[in-house]
């Protein structure tokens, strides 16, 4: 069931919002000319299998940031920012989830360095799918706020926030169902708390 209501999901919306791709494609190529619409960059899936994520471009197209983003880098453009306030630069995920790459609810997919940090039961998360929302996504949905206030941004996502998404992430594994879902689906469009998950 839940495979089956990604792809009905994901296809629904990838028509219904095409106008919203051409016009936030048009606005990035305007605002933010030197570089690609399209941002891509490899992720760790389910079983640990690499895919290519795909999401709207929000920084400037040459840069040498670490892969913790931080609200208020100047590699972030002002329309990125935008962009990433109302997550309108996740829809292309869409596509990833049509594939079978991702799902509408699961953890957020990691870079190869952080996923190779799991480590005993922890490495279990990687039997889900990758989510472009979830329960850990929901409690963290102002990260870059949170890293933005501390005094070393990297190191508090290495020992605070990471182990704490991974801990969100087992629990939902080990008591996921379909309707869990639907709930963190709605929870995530009007923005709130499921604290029983935490």
């Amino acid at each position: 069931m839940k495979r089956l209501f990604d792809i009905l999901f994901s296809a629904l919306g990838i028509v219904i919002l095409i106008p919203v791709f051409v016009v936030v494609a048009v606005l990035i190529k305007i605002k933010m000319p030197d570089g690609k619409v399209i941002f891509t960059q490899q992720r760790v899936g389910q079983f640990g299998k690499l895919f290519t994520m795909y999401k709207f471009r929000t920084m400037v197209a040459v840069h040498s940031g670490s892969t913790v983003s931080v609200k208020g880098e100047s590699r972030i453009t002002p329309f990125g920012t935008l962009l990433r306030k109302y997550k309108l630069d996740e829809l292309p995920e869409l596509w990833n989830v049509l594939r079978g790459e991702m799902s509408f609810v699961g953890p957020r997919p990691d870079v190869e360095g952080y996923a190779d940090k799991l480590q005993g039961e922890d490495r279990e998360i990687l039997r889900l799918k990758p989510g472009i929302t979830g329960a850990a996504s929901l409690k963290y949905r102002n990260e870059e706020d949170i890293l933005a206030k501390q005094k070393d941004p990297i190191n508090y996502n290495d020992t605070v926030i990471f182990p704490d998404k991974v801990r969100i992430n087992l629990y939902y594994l080990r008591n996921r169902h379909f309707w869990l879902d639907i709930k963190i689906i709605i929870y995530t469009i009007f923005g709130q708390d499921i604290k029983e998950l935490y």
